[in-house]
């Protein structure tokens, strides 16, 4: 989840608010990057960033960052945030309608694959 932490006492209200909650096993808490990760068998994530934005009064959304390897073009528009942490960028792989620039094409995916060092016998095809 996406909290503003602004001190050690609002990490300390988040830790207390997911306390209680059946299920959680682990909570851990980054101000620096404002994300709190849970842990835990849990039904409805939706009810645990209900609980923390009730107990704590902020603002609380899912992480809309992923990791810069996940994306295929992570410059293109609306993909490429500056408020995002080292290392990631925004979630446009799931909403195809944020940048349909984001996402590879399937002739992108053929001629990547094929010069891969994965796949060391493709290069034996296009000759």
């Amino acid at each position: 989840m996406k909290v503003r932490i602004d001190c050690e006492g609002c990490e300390r209200r988040i830790r207390k608010a997911l306390h209680g909650l059946h299920g959680v096993t682990g909570v851990e808490v980054v101000p620096k990057q404002s994300k709190v990760s849970v842990t835990g068998y849990i039904d409805d994530p939706a009810k645990v960033m209900r609980r923390v934005a009730r107990k704590t009064g902020k603002r609380v959304e899912p992480w809309p960052y992923v990791p810069y390897d996940v994306v295929p073009h992570p410059y293109a528009p609306g993909a490429y945030d500056k408020k995002a942490p080292p290392g990631y960028v925004r979630n446009v792989v799931a909403d195809p309608n944020a940048a349909p620039l984001a996402r590879a094409s399937s002739t992108e995916v053929k001629y990547t694959s094929a010069f891969s060092d994965d796949n060391p016998n493709a290069a034996c095809i296009v000759m």
